[in-house]
């Protein structure tokens, strides 16, 4: 499984741009449309908490009753991390971010992978300057950090196709990843959910590898030119063959 692993990794460095375009133009209908700071956060939990299968609405109530009334929690990075953990002393980085919001009332691990890969693109330098909310955010995921794959459906399904043996589920992804990348490796992982939403028809287990045109169509931000859907087709055709053949 390593050299599989290793070739869909080759393949996610090379064909960065898609998912790049796609997320920017996300987060900047999630949080341009707004001024302040605390809508900017506000509007990114309320996005990611939706994108839930099913979303716990009481319980999520319960988070934003917690969390939305304290203006002081939005003022920073800082401040904000240590909200969410319950404001004991911790360190300030991406784990903290990550293990506060899983601990929020029906948040859980991918919904807060969602969130903190979100904030760490919102600060890395390579998306739009203006989609950036703190001044106090790590431009970088640091080694002594820890940064998580946002493990969903989509991405366990395309670890089954690799490995039929293993039950595979947000823990056991990240742990076999983090054997063989660092942080910043994984974040490029992230890229594996856009190549495997436009690969795969059905749902559950009921489901197939194959170029999915009409879901790359129900991702209102993908780009609609013509020639670039030809170009996608093409590299995900690329993506499937990947996947599909045996080392």
């Amino acid at each position: 499984m390593d050299n599989k692993l290793n070739e869909i990794f080759g393949f996610l460095i090379s064909n960065r741009l898609y998912n790049h375009n796609l997320q920017e133009r996300i987060y900047k209908s999630v949080v341009m449309p707004y001024e302040d700071t605390k809508d900017k956060v506000i509007s990114l939990l309320y996005h990611f908490a939706n994108s839930q299968s099913k979303p716990k609405i009481d319980a999520l109530a319960n988070t934003y009753k917690s969390i939305i009334p304290d203006n002081n929690c939005f003022s920073s990075f800082t401040n904000f991390v240590e909200k969410i953990n319950l404001q004991r002393p911790v360190v300030i980085n991406y784990a903290n971010l990550f293990n506060g919001m899983k601990c929020q009332d029906g948040w859980g691990d991918k919904t807060a992978a969602l969130f903190t890969k979100s904030i760490y693109h919102l600060h890395n330098g390579q998306y739009a300057n203006q989609l950036r909310i703190w001044d106090d955010v790590p431009n970088s995921i640091a080694g002594n950090d820890v940064f998580y794959l946002p493990v969903d459906e989509v991405i366990k399904f395309i670890f089954r196709k690799l490995d039929k043996k293993t039950k595979w589920n947000f823990n056991n992804v990240n742990e076999i990843l983090k054997t063989k990348y660092n942080n910043q490796e994984i974040e490029v992982w992230d890229d594996l959910w856009f190549w495997g939403f436009i690969t795969q028809y059905g749902s559950g287990d009921n489901r197939n590898f194959l170029w999915n045109e009409n879901k790359y169509w129900a991702l209102k931000e993908s780009d609609k030119d013509p020639q670039m859907i030809i170009k996608i087709q093409k590299d995900a055709e690329i993506f499937l063959r990947i996947i599909s053949n045996d080392n």
